[in-house]
């Protein structure tokens, strides 16, 4: 059972906003189990496993209920009839003073009827099964009740009827009115008639205005980027839903950050967005260097910055988190065919959700597009690769591979992380201005 989000990316899953696994015949325990977990952009969180063990008294409880109730762990027979002699045994010599506890079987089993409830409370969600509560799992920053836009069901089950009550009548990004704020506060700085240190071009859909929000709550309030000495702004394409189209146009009005591409959205043209982000980096903000990242990317623009200025100024750079001798996947969702890339390998290339390059590598990449000789590939962050190899074969680049460019999540002392969602990055973004240093909040 899990309570889906609304899908952020097309060709991908939705959020699992809570997902709750019970295993029959258990996993690699062999014993049945209850498995909870979250799930943004593909990315699972840590699983909470409940298998028959109650949880330590000095474990956090969950608006006072444990984590995991107890259940009886083994069903064999030989086994329930050494445990009963252990019990006659104890009594004897015990007697009555030691109080008796109750053994419940495993909540599930084949062909039998049971009656799930599951409840939301101030700290997370709690399970009850035929009455009885059998586990509890605490609310994950980033994922909210408010977020959920469906619940799902599959495996072997029969349902006979589903009941619900008080839940939320819309996601934030069916309503952007409810979630954007405009004020005055958030709205971009004025560009500077001066060449800047960074251009930051950040991709986005239509439809993520929550997301949008919650970076210009975040680290767009960087003070290099509040003083125009560091110039992000998010690029969007059109959307398929026309009233989408008329509030996103009021929206990059308002809060004048955002450019909007002239075709009509869809994953094999995102390429198409990161030349408008060399574009705009080298035409119009005039920057030494070119980050481009995502709508759920968090970044540390002063890090950024730091890391950029580590290469000599009269070099070409490409800084990332640099993958090497990488094949392309021939089966699958994202499948590449040898029509789409004959090679057996890619270049070398920075993961997409956050990579550098200097501004010569950019007016390169414009130069050779408004010329019509450069080689797209459905692949941003690939088709990078490619353009700084062409590059680097008349003038010299400086690679600088950096995990802390970081492709799945957050990492220790990150530069950008990945997959964040709005609560993440207002939350990463306290946690950075209260305790003067970066800290994660995917709860992993």
């Amino acid at each position: 059972m899990e309570l889906q989000g609304l899908k952020t990316v097309d060709g991908e899953d939705p959020p699992r906003i809570l997902h709750l696994n019970p295993r029959l015949r258990g996993d690699w325990s062999g014993k049945p189990v209850i498995e909870q977990n979250t799930c943004y952009r593909m990315q699972w969180g840590t699983a909470q496993r409940c298998d028959g063990m109650r949880s330590k008294d000095t474990e956090e409880t969950v608006d006072r209920q444990v984590k995991c109730e107890n259940w009886i762990r083994d069903n064999n027979d030989t086994h329930s009839e050494q445990s009963k002699s252990s019990w006659w045994l104890n009594r004897l010599i015990a007697g009555r003073t030691k109080k008796m506890s109750i053994d419940w079987p495993f909540p599930f089993s084949e062909e039998k009827l049971f009656v799930l409830t599951l409840s939301a409370g101030f700290e997370g969600y709690h399970i009850n099964v035929d009455g009885r509560h059998v586990t509890s799992f605490p609310y994950r920053t980033g994922f909210a009740l408010e977020d959920a836009t469906g619940l799902s069901l599959n495996g072997d089950i029969d349902v006979d009827s589903v009941f619900a009550a008080s839940l939320p009548a819309t996601h934030p990004n069916f309503a952007p009115q409810r979630h954007l704020d405009m004020s005055n506060r958030w709205k971009a700085p004025p560009l500077l008639d001066q060449p800047v240190d960074m251009f930051i071009g950040i991709l986005s859909a239509g439809n993520h205005f929550a997301e949008r929000m919650a970076i210009r709550k975040s680290w767009m309030q960087h003070q290099l980027i509040r003083s125009s000495n560091v110039v992000a702004r998010f690029f969007v394409a059109l959307h398929a839903r026309k009233e989408v189209n008329v509030e996103l146009k009021k929206e990059a009005d308002f809060f004048g950050d955002i450019v909007i591409v002239p075709y009509m959205d869809h994953y094999d043209l995102v390429v198409l967005k990161t030349v408008a982000i060399c574009e705009y980096g080298v035409r119009v903000a005039f920057a030494k260097n070119i980050m481009k990242c995502d709508d759920d990317t968090f970044v540390r623009v002063d890090a950024v910055i730091k890391e950029g200025k580590k290469v000599p100024e009269n070099r070409s750079l490409y800084i990332g988190n640099i993958n090497y001798h990488h094949k392309p996947l021939r089966s699958g969702k994202w499948a590449v065919t040898y029509e789409e890339w004959p090679e057996e390998d890619y270049p070398a290339y920075a993961n997409g959700p956050g990579y550098i390059v200097s501004s010569d590598i950019a007016n390169f990449i414009v130069s050779e597009y408004d010329s019509y000789n450069l080689k797209l590939f459905k692949m941003e962050d690939v088709s990078m690769g490619m353009w700084v190899e062409k590059f680097n074969s008349s003038r010299p680049v400086q690679y600088v591979h950096s995990l802390k460019f970081s492709q799945s999540g957050c990492v220790e002392d990150y530069y950008s992380a990945h997959y964040q969602s709005p609560r993440q990055m207002i939350c990463m973004w306290n946690k950075l201005q209260q305790q003067g240093r970066p800290l994660c909040c995917n709860m992993r």
